[in-house]
This record gives C-alpha cells, sequence and structure tokens, in this order.
C-alpha cells in the first residue's frame, strides 16, 4: 500500500498518496528543481486528483519538499520576494515537541513570515533528517536544533537566517 505524505497547497494541508515513491524515482533520476516539478506531478496525478488551476501550487509544494529532502537549495523567489519557508519540527509528539512547534508559529507569526510547518512524528521520516534527539528542528532542509527548544529569539533570528536578511548576532558581528 502506498504512502500518503501532506504537502501544503495555499496554505492548507493535502495528502498525496505515492509522493515518496515519485521523489525517490526523481532523486535517482538526479533531477534538479525545474525538472522535479514536472515529473512529480505527472507521477502524482495518475493516483491522486488535482484541481484545475492548481497545477502550479502543487508542483511548487512538492517540488519544495523534494528539494528540501535532497538538500537542494530552492530556485530564488519571482519579483525578488523572500523565498518561502519551510519547517519541519521532528519530534514523536510529546510535551517538549508541542511547544516547540508553537514556538515555532509563534516566532513565524511576530515576524510575519509565511511558512510551511509541519510537526513531523513519524520515526522513519525523522530518522531521514540525520537527527539522533528530539525535538529537532529543520528550516528549508537544514537542521538548525536538536533536543532542545530554542528561545523566541534564536528562533527568530534561524528563521531571518534562512531568508536570507539575517539577524541580530550577524548585524552585531558586522558592525
Amino acid at each position: 500500500m502506498a504512502r500518503i505524505t501532506q504537502i501544503f497547497v495555499r496554505g492548507r494541508p493535502v495528502g498525496i498518496v505515492g509522493l515518496e515513491e515519485a521523489m525517490d524515482d526523481a532523486e535517482r533520476e538526479n533531477l534538479g528543481y525545474e525538472e522535479a516539478r514536472n515529473f512529480l506531478l505527472e507521477r502524482i496525478r495518475r493516483r491522486n486528483y488535482i484541481p484545475a488551476g492548481l497545477e502550479a501550487e502543487y508542483q511548487d509544494a512538492m517540488a519544495r519538499l523534494y528539494c528540501e529532502r535532497r538538500g537542494i537549495p530552492l530556485p530564488e523567489s519571482p519579483k525578488g520576494e523572500p523565498p518561502f519557508l519551510t519547517i519541519r519540527v521532528l519530534g514523536p509528539g510529546c510535551a517538549s515537541c508541542q511547544r516547540l512547534e508553537q514556538e515555532v508559529m509563534a516566532a513565524t507569526s511576530e515576524l510575519n513570515i509565511p511558512a510551511d510547518i509541519l510537526h513531523v512524528t513519524d520515526v522513519r521520516e525523522i530518522a531521514s533528517y540525520g537527527v539522533m534527539g528530539t525535538p529537532a528542528l529543520v528550516i528549508n532542509g537544514k537542521v538548525v536544533s536538536v533536543g532542545k527548544i530554542p528561545s523566541r529569539a534564536s528562533l527568530k533570528e534561524a528563521i531571518l537566517r534562512a531568508r536570507g536578511e539575517g539577524g541580530s548576532q550577524e548585524r552585531k558581528k558586522g558592525g
């Protein structure tokens, strides 16, 4: 039985049947972002309904996840917009993991930064990030914290760094 993977399209969670298998095939083909967008859409259309007019949003969401898993940098956003963030809280759902998820949501909200935030509880998926402890925090495919709940200020700095805006610590070092 094929696994269902959750992606976010227009800020809403959507379950996709067979996405993991399609991403594995795309990785074997060594596809980049643009090729993966088309490849993944064609593959998942075989087993999933894609609403008319939302193809590009589905392509972007799947390609972001593909790049995040492979460690491929995402292309620049059009019109000089900052890159869209993918944030993963890794953990089994314990109190610390839930608190980290809430702190991440509060930090992104305070910064008014849109992000695809997902709490990953599946042990196999957590292991795929190579972390040895939880809670762990992954921003745009990069592990930024393991085994602790960073302060909200630290979370904000990590989020700003991931967007290429730097944090207050970086500004202090530079000046």
